[in-house]
């Protein structure tokens, strides 16, 4: 039997509005292959060493911080039609992560902010991953906006979330200043996705494949690794660049 007039649940309203506060956004979608033999290595040693398992998405959001923090244009935020456009830039960059929760009995896509990853070590990325990973989503405070959001009636809810959405001054606080979306943990390979921010890399699992080093053909474990930009904000060659950089950062950890 289907439910042609049951409405949408409560704990999916902020993905609704958030689909629609980003309808403006212009994405053109790049991809590559990050060989992650070194990333494998530094986590393998870690976790042994000091028994701390790093997330993959822990890597990847250390390397975009580093890289965006020398691409001031693509760690900025772009509001506005083409009469009146307005551009904030910002002085530190904040990565938005998607994670998989479930809030009210009901599965849905949280989002939380790391902050300063212009300059934060890997094990400060990793004990923020865990807090939020771990942590009760019921009330951790990192949603609280997200569960008072749930509570307001449709209609307000709404415009309270586009009030917030807009303010170029309080979004990078709120969804980042770039976004990190992981599947890698199911048989995806490779996929894209719009995170609200100027860039948003989509990252898969990791599959040996043959690669080619030193002219000779051996198998790595390679890493599908997206980015979609906005063109509003930033050009295709820059965007090139911010992505082949974060792959050689991670290749070289």
């Amino acid at each position: 039997m289907t439910d042609e007039g049951g409405q949408l649940p409560r704990q999916r309203r902020h993905t609704l509005f958030f689909l629609e506060a980003v309808r403006d956004f212009a994405p053109v979608f790049l991809d590559t292959e990050v060989d992650m033999s070194r990333v494998l290595a530094h986590r393998a040693a870690a976790a042994e060493r000091e028994g701390v398992r790093y997330a993959v998405s822990a890597y990847v959001l250390r390397a975009a911080g580093r890289v965006l923090a020398a691409h001031p244009d693509a760690n900025a935020a772009i509001q506005g039609g083409p009469r009146r456009p307005r551009v904030a830039h910002y002085p530190f960059v904040n990565g938005k992560l998607a994670l998989d929760r479930t809030l009210e009995g009901r599965r849905v896509v949280l989002g939380t902010v790391v902050p300063d990853l212009q300059d934060a070590e890997l094990s400060v990325v990793q004990k923020h991953i865990d807090r939020v990973r771990d942590g009760d989503p019921e009330v951790l405070e990192d949603f609280e906006g997200i569960r008072r959001l749930h509570r307001l009636p449709w209609a307000e809810g709404r415009r309270a979330f586009r009030q917030a959405a807009g303010s170029l001054a309080s979004r990078p606080h709120l969804t980042g200043t770039f976004s990190v979306t992981s599947l890698g943990h199911r048989a995806v390979d490779s996929f894209h996705s719009v995170g609200g921010t100027t860039t948003t890399f989509g990252v898969g699992r990791i599959l040996d494949r043959p690669v080619v080093r030193d002219g000779q053909i051996v198998i790595a474990p390679v890493l599908r690794l997206s980015l979609a930009f906005d063109h509003r904000a930033i050009d295709g060659a820059e965007a090139a660049d911010v992505l082949t950089e974060v792959k050689e950062v991670l290749e070289s950890a």
